[in-house]
């Protein structure tokens, strides 16, 4: 692992100049816009005209064998990540290749083209332009006089009406947005069209490299260059090289005579919404003496169809510890599963007898929502011959895996505390003690809890109440994470086992809540404790804290200052890493006087080295 210095990476000159941007700055500004301003407008590009309309809005020129080349005859849409793929490709022209275009046509080298040759030769040559076309460009006063082009002046008036639109563009975005938003550029939120990949992946029609044609293309000179006229202040930069399997260097141990020590365990689940947050089971530990504790989370192992991946299985899981001292309210971080073997993260140490909260937590980079063609939607009910209604084979598998998941304490029953966590997911309700005493009187029960086979009764009941209408089953379903298939691709279970030496520890299921608020907190904490800080150079009151968890890696963000400030944050140059906002590219927004989680990285393939290389920059 090395770890290089943070440096500003760019010179003062491009901080200060207002106009011309480069063009990296260029494009890093068009990512880095609102998701409401640009990516609502080029997030799905349905034809050729909007296309090329969005290249113009971007600052490009075009020409229609551009488009051909990105629009094939099998293209229906380009999407977001399409569009900043042809960005990349297609470059601005700028003023010295424009000129250097035109000399070619100077016969005279005295900065001038006759009409007669410059009508020849965009009529003729590269793709072709229309005798309208070219008389547009003839009867521009300013650039024309006594039969001649001038081609020096036509090029100043080109760039600067390009400046001029950018500013003008400008004041519409900044009307249109006021960069309120937590995160900039995330465009997975209500985005179900999107390549569901954690990397953004070349579609197969942009895949070739483009030449660059300046005077065969249909040039617009009121073409605008979508861009901010924001600069960067300051950048610092972190590299850190990780090797492949690097998450297999274990240094997670059980204790000695752990066998002799007193266990509790207790399950819970990750579930994966809509909008990409994550919400998870919260618990309270009681600790009666001090004593050595060893704690530990993994994901669920659940029956699996044979020859199908799990993909919870991969999903990383961690676990933090608070004390509880006084009241909720005041929660002192202590410890989180650090180490690892394997799938286990766990921890070992010796705590005080009291109250602890336990925050489960996923970086996000491996449980996201998976977009996919569904080529047949599974069955879950039938009718036999007398036409009495059934569960599939298929759907009773499902539901016996998600009783297995709500059955929290492991007993094999279901209290009703379990249920209500399980009518809170699906319902958005609670089952009160009256209709839990009708359930126990309709349903098998055993000790006043539903029996799995309960369940599955309950389930085949509500089918029947809608005469075997599956649509309330499927609600249920996707609440728990299922896919059409009755795949579990929005969900992971998992499970936390607690040793401790001298007392048996107790553990309770209180809340099940998005992983933010007292998680967000508990990671802060924690990489600003451990990790490696880096100072905005002349803004010494915004720091970059990173972390290397040795399985993934997390930055944090720490403003000082009395005022909200805007970093940019560019991924682009790392290799064979995943990040949880889903963008290489992407700013987000810190309040003043606080900390926040920028993101998490993780390699997309384990079984190589990754190297994260990531450029913070404050914007102005």
């Amino acid at each position: 692992m090395a770890i290089s210095p943070g440096k500003s990476t760019f010179s003062e000159e491009s901080r200060t100049k207002k106009f011309p941007l480069t063009e990296e700055e260029i494009f890093i500004r068009i990512v880095e816009l609102p998701t409401n301003c640009l990516q609502k407008q080029f997030r799905n590009i349905v034809s050729k005209d909007q296309l090329y309309l969005a290249l113009q809005h971007a600052g490009r020129n075009p020409s229609q064998k551009t488009i051909n080349k990105y629009w094939t005859p099998q293209t229906t849409k380009l999407n977001f990540d399409d569009f900043c793929i042809i960005l990349r490709k297609e470059k601005p022209t700028s003023k010295s290749e424009l000129l250097k275009s035109f000399k070619q046509l100077d016969i005279n080298d005295d900065g001038s083209i006759l009409h007669t040759d410059l009508y020849k030769f965009l009529t003729k040559r590269g793709e072709k332009m229309t005798r309208e076309e070219v008389n547009a460009i003839i009867d521009l006063a300013d650039v024309n006089a006594d039969g001649k082009f001038d081609y020096i002046k036509f090029c100043k008036l080109y760039m600067t009406t390009n400046e001029q639109c950018l500013k003008t563009t400008l004041e519409k975005l900044e009307a249109d947005s006021k960069l309120s938003r937590h995160q900039f550029g995330s465009h997975i939120k209500g985005s179900p069209e999107r390549d569901p990949s954690p990397v953004p992946k070349s579609s197969p029609r942009v895949i070739r490299k483009t030449d660059q044609e300046t005077l065969s293309s249909k040039g617009d000179i009121r073409s605008s260059l979508l861009s901010t006229n924001r600069k960067f202040k300051t950048s610092v930069f972190f590299t850190i090289t990780m090797g492949a399997n690097s998450n297999r260097n274990s240094k997670l141990t059980e204790p000695n005579l752990i066998k002799d020590w007193q266990c509790i365990q207790s399950k819970g689940c990750f579930f994966l919404e809509e909008d990409g947050e994550i919400i998870s089971h919260q618990y309270r530990m009681q600790i009666a003496q001090r004593s050595m504790v060893y704690l530990t989370i993994k994901p669920l192992h659940l029956s699996q169809v044979e020859g199908k991946p799990s993909p919870w299985l991969s999903v990383d899981t961690a676990l933090y510890i608070l004390k509880e001292n006084e009241n909720q309210a005041n929660l002192q971080l202590m410890c989180f599963t650090e180490l690892q073997n394997r799938e286990v993260f766990g921890w070992t140490g010796e705590l005080g007898p009291g109250i602890y909260w336990l925050i489960p937590s996923t970086t996000g980079c491996r449980l996201r929502k998976e977009v996919k063609p569904i080529t047949e939607e599974a069955q879950l009910v039938y009718r036999d011959e007398t036409g009495e209604l059934f569960l599939t084979k298929e759907f009773r598998s499902a539901l016996s895996n998600i009783f297995e998941v709500i059955d929290l304490d492991g007993n094999g029953h279901l209290s009703l505390e379990e249920y209500n966590f399980f009518e809170l997911r699906t319902s958005g309700e609670k089952c009160d003690e009256d209709a839990w005493a009708v359930c126990r009187e309709n349903f098998d029960t055993k000790k006043n809890e539903l029996t799995k086979q309960g369940f599955m009764d309950l389930n085949l009941m509500e089918a029947n109440d809608r005469e075997g209408d599956p649509r309330d089953l499927w609600v249920t379903l996707h609440s728990m994470g299922y896919n059409k298939a009755l795949e579990l691709t929005a969900a992971c279970p998992f499970v936390i086992d607690i040793y401790a030496e001298k007392c048996k520890p107790r553990i309770k299921a209180v809340h099940m809540e998005p992983c933010s608020g007292q998680l967000e907190k508990a990671i802060c904490k924690s990489v600003l404790n451990k990790g490696d800080a880096k100072l905005m150079d002349g803004y010494e009151n915004i720091i970059i804290h990173t972390y290397n968890y040795n399985t993934w890696i997390t930055s944090v963000i720490e403003n000082k200052s009395d005022d909200k400030v805007i970093i940019h944050i560019n991924n682009e140059l790392s290799i064979n890493c995943i990040n949880n906002r889903g963008l290489d590219v992407f700013a987000v927004e810190v309040a003043p006087k606080s900390t926040m989680v920028c993101q998490h990285v993780m390699p997309l393939n384990e079984q190589q080295e990754w190297i994260y290389y990531c450029i913070y920059s404050l914007i102005s």
